[in-house]
């Protein structure tokens, strides 16, 4: 029900919802907002396994490169990233594909905007893969 208003907030829409009645009580509205909040960075996270390493062809959470997610009380995103290599030249296209995987879709995608924090440490490794991540791997040959 709560992500139905949500939905409903972002499309601007002006009926008188459940969101809105939450909000009215502030007590409801801070239990509320943190069990939102754990909903949305859930969310948030499942959206960037549409966004894939553009030279191994697998997703960005599988292989381990989304060390954080935070979404603040505006409803923008800051995913804390790093890459397999610091001279990457493929920041451009997961930025893109993050745009499309978290601000496209129904009502206007699942947050307000999104901010990308690339960090270096700790430097990625294999040890951060996740075992969906390395079964894809070695679907396509690697040795994972």
């Amino acid at each position: 029900m709560l992500r139905r208003c949500r939905d409903h907030e972002r499309a601007n829409h002006r009926a008188p919802c459940v969101w809105s009645l939450v909000v009215a009580c502030g007590e409801a509205r801070t239990a509320m907002s943190d069990a939102t909040a754990n909903t949305a960075v859930a969310d948030v996270e499942e959206a960037m396994k549409d966004v894939v390493d553009p030279e191994l062809g697998i997703n960005v959470v599988d292989l381990g490169l989304v060390y954080g997610i935070h979404i603040d009380d505006e409803n923008v995103a800051t995913l804390d990233m790093t890459l397999t290599s610091a001279a990457c030249p493929l920041t451009d296209v997961i930025e893109d594909q993050t745009r499309s995987a978290l601000l496209s879709g129904p009502g206007g995608g699942l947050v307000k905007d999104f901010r990308i924090n690339w960090v270096w440490l700790p430097p990625w490794g294999p040890d951060k893969i996740t075992d969906e991540g390395r079964d894809q791997l070695r679907a396509l040959g690697f040795n994972v």
